[in-house]
């Protein structure tokens, strides 16, 4: 599966695929959310959880420009590809 088709999936089934083929990779804090980092099918995907609200409230692709990336790198060692 693709990132593409992936991310067409409702969010129940999105939730439902990282649980039982992703990998975990770190997690951070950001803007109240703890948000997991995962790596399936070759890329990587966030998931935003909510604990006030114990629920994931979306999964978004990791996109490479992001700033996040920074909160990641700190604690783990990510491919150069994904960094620049």
């Amino acid at each position: 599966m693709s990132a593409s088709e992936f991310m067409l999936l409702p969010l129940p089934e999105k939730i439902d695929l990282l649980y039982r083929e992703g990998t975990f990779v770190v997690a951070i804090r950001y803007y109240g959310y703890k948000v997991n980092l995962y790596l399936i099918n070759g890329f990587y995907v966030e998931a935003f959880y909510n604990h006030k609200l114990d629920k994931i409230e979306r999964i978004e692709l990791l996109p490479n420009s992001h700033t996040r990336l920074k909160f990641y790198s700190d604690q783990i060692s990510l491919p150069n590809d994904l960094l620049q």
